[in-house]
């Protein structure tokens, strides 16, 4: 059929094109220790239990149904995941994704970057993924709609969150607890009647 065989030759020139960028790559690659961990192609190929799965192991996560920042950095992850996969990204193109929010998250936690840092990081970042690798024909990792997709991935899953990962990443737990304690006031009312023929006013004197 003209229809699979179109797909199955833009599969191939992927494929290829997926070589030559990470033999020449110059923009940043998502590195873990695969084996035994699944590679980027597999865990593209994983359903949702797979995924997380897999990456609580490559994300060293203990605790991500008891603790709200594992909780919140394993569901950013696996929906990169999902994102670039719905988005028909190549496993060159998904490892720089994770590896691009491994960064931004990264200057949060340790070099506690504002916001505006953090976006010329993201820039910084992105400029290599979107320029041709050599002087010659060959096209760059990112296109430029791939570029804005990305981009607009970024900006409404983290940027417009910024306050909320800066507090999940930076405060620790015993005192972001704390903070959240707040002083009820409890007001103490006089007991009912017992028996309801007792007149109230009898039964408060």
């Amino acid at each position: 059929m003209p229809g699979a065989a179109g797909r199955n030759k833009r599969k191939k020139q992927l494929k290829g094109k997926d070589a030559k960028l990470q033999k020449e790559a110059t923009f940043i690659q998502w590195n873990y220790e695969s084996p035994p961990c699944r590679s980027v192609a597999e865990l593209q190929q994983c359903n949702k239990d797979e995924l997380e799965t897999e990456l609580k192991q490559i994300l060293d996560l203990q605790n991500p149904d008891t603790c709200m920042r594992e909780a919140a950095l394993l569901d950013f992850y696996s929906s990169v995941f999902s994102w670039a996969k719905e988005s028909n990204f190549s496993p060159t193109q998904t490892s720089f994704s994770v590896a691009l929010l491994q960064t931004l998250l990264e200057n949060i936690r340790d070099k506690h970057m504002c916001m505006v840092e953090n976006l010329g990081e993201f820039a910084k970042a992105l400029a290599p993924a979107c320029q041709n690798p050599m002087e010659d024909d060959s096209s760059p990792l990112l296109d430029v709609e791939d570029a804005k997709e990305l981009t607009s991935y970024f900006k409404t899953s983290l940027f417009q969150k910024y306050n909320l990962f800066q507090f999940l990443l930076t405060t620790p737990r015993e005192e972001s607890l704390s903070s959240e304690a707040k002083t009820i006031e409890v007001f103490t009312y006089p007991d009912t009647p017992l028996e309801e023929s007792v007149p109230a006013n009898l039964y408060l004197e």
